[in-house]
């Protein structure tokens, strides 16, 4: 049997598998990007894929609180595109 691997969501704190989240990160040079590959550089969040949760991450701040730098609107808009 294979383990699938699982993280967990900086808003709700559920763990999921990693396919049924979307991972956030603060590259090197301190941008924020989506990462789809899961294998980008930098730091890394994972939100669950619901519109109600990342809302509730742009009302609440907490991505900028894990990844440590001011995130843009566009990135939140990108993210609910995807949900």
């Amino acid at each position: 049997m294979k383990k699938i691997p699982e993280r967990t969501c900086v808003v709700t704190r559920e763990k999921l598998p990693k396919k049924e989240l979307i991972r956030v990160v603060r590259t090197p040079m301190k941008t924020v990007i989506i990462d789809e590959t899961g294998k980008a550089n930098g730091r890394g969040a994972y939100l669950k894929k619901s519109k109600e949760v990342i809302e509730q991450a742009k009302k609440t701040k907490i991505l900028e609180r894990h990844l440590e730098v001011v995130i843009p609107d566009e990135v939140f808009d990108e993210l609910l595109k995807m949900c």
